[in-house]
This record gives structure tokens, sequence and C-alpha cells, in this order.
């Protein structure tokens, strides 16, 4: 009966320091992180309506990109929907079916008989969506913000004219006013160089979270950082980037994607 008794207690001891991890800390690459940190991986890429370099229209490549990297959101830019250029395909949901992630678009401009615009895949089905227009004097764009529980991320595709570009900033730094209760990042391709005035401007309500010495255009000699994943600036939130990358993929689309690994605290 004795025996029994000590086995049992080696049996709760034992069990008492399997589970003690999970009800503490996590190591993560030799640092101590609590567990009520927030991490978040997310994706931007301009995937150039799934047309690669060698000019042929393959969804499965572009989702190939997308499932290696397995980011928590994708923040997609020029997407063809139901146009005869797509032969009435959903660009975004052709990726979507592919990756198993759900898929929030938004029109842009009218174009051959559908739309053509950006869109935002999540791994989880997203709480709402907002969309409002971005000047653009070639073609008019947008910005596409899409809530989640416990962020919202944000995809835009700017123009390239630099007036447009200027005024967008403002723009959207308006529009982030009515959403101050989480996280909030932008991401997405917008037509301009870190040290362009536009940029800088950016940079005063938002901070940069991919490394943007690191080009992501043209994909075969890429010189010039284009493409961007920012965070808005909160005294509430410190935001930490744990890995950050510009993929060497030179065939499926015109633009590298860049990902960030960030983790989100609270300063209170």
């Amino acid at each position: 009966m004795r025996k029994a008794q000590v086995s049992v207690s080696n049996m709760i001891i034992l069990l008492f320091f399997v589970l003690l991890p999970c009800c503490s800390t996590i190591r993560h690459k030799g640092e101590t992180i609590n567990t009520d940190r927030k991490q978040v991986k997310i994706l931007s890429y301009n995937v150039r309506n799934a047309r690669g370099m060698d000019e042929i229209i393959d969804y499965d490549r572009v989702a190939d990109v997308i499932r290696r990297i397995d980011a928590n959101c994708v923040a997609v830019q020029e997407l063809d929907s139901a146009t005869q250029r797509s032969g009435g395909l959903v660009a975004l949901n052709e990726l979507a079916k592919r990756t198993g992630m759900f898929a929030t678009y938004n029109k842009s401009i009218d174009y051959q008989g559908g739309g053509y615009g950006i869109g935002i895949l999540t791994k989880e089905k997203p709480l709402r969506k907002d969309a409002i227009e971005l000047p653009g004097s070639e073609e008019q764009r947008s910005l596409l913000l899409v809530e989640m529980v416990d962020y919202i991320i944000c995809c835009t595709h700017w123009s390239l004219k630099q007036p447009d570009r200027r005024a967008s900033v403002d723009i959207i730094n308006e529009l982030m006013q009515n959403y101050r209760s989480k996280p909030i990042f932008l991401a997405g391709d917008l037509n301009a160089v870190p040290d362009s005035e536009e940029i800088q401007e950016l940079s005063k309500e938002w901070t940069f979270l991919n490394d943007t010495s690191q080009p992501t255009i043209p994909v075969n000699n890429p010189k010039r950082c284009i493409d961007y994943i920012l965070a808005k600036k909160n005294p509430k939130l410190a935001f930490t980037v744990l890995e950050t990358r510009v993929e060497n993929e030179t065939m499926a689309s015109d633009h590298l994607p860049v990902w960030v690994s960030v983790s989100i605290t609270s300063n209170n």
C-alpha cells in the first residue's frame, strides 16, 4: 500500500514539472517571453495578378510562396477580380483556396468587366472590414482595413505620382484615429523609397518593421525598397521585431515578398 502511495506522489510531482513551463514563461531564442505577449507574422506581396517573370499566370506558384512563409496575414496587391484578363477568375479567391486562408478584397477601379485592387488573406476569420479611396492621378488607389481579434491589418498600393502619395499619408493617418483599441499594422507597395518625403512623413506616426535597407524590386537585381510593413505608434504598446526577411523569390512576381515576425507587449 505504501509503495502505491509513493508511486502516485511521484506521478503528481512529474506532472507538475511537465506543466509548469506552460503556466509561466516561454523560451524563445534564449529570451524569456511572458505568455501575455502576442506575436504576429505579416507578409506583404505585390503578386502582379500571379503573372510571373516568365509571363505565365500561375496561382499555384504564388500560393506556394505564401504557404512557405506561413504568415498570420498577407497584404496582397495587384489583384484582378472577374476580369477578362483573369478569365473571369477572382485572383484573391484562387489564392485563398490554395492556402486555406480567408480572403478580404477591395476593388480600387473597375476593369475589363470586373475589378482591380488589393486584398488581405488571414488565417483566422476577420471581425470586420473597412475601405477608403486614396488619390491616384493615373488610377484610383485605395486602402483596405481588416480587423482581427488581436490586431488590425491594413493593405494599400500607392500611386505612381508623388503628390498622390504625400496626400495619402494624411488620409490614412486621419482614418487611424478611429482605431485606437488594438495594434495597427500597415503593409503594401508604397511606390516610394525610404528617404522620400512621403515615407519620411509617414514615419512620424508609424514605425518601420521591415529592414528598409533590403531592396524589394526588381526581383533579378533588387535595388530599391518600395514594399513596407509598419506599425502605428502607440504609447501603450511596444513592438519588437523577432525576424524580418525579403524572400529570394525571383519568378512568381516582379516584386520580392517581404515579411516580419513581431511581438506586441503592453507598456502598462
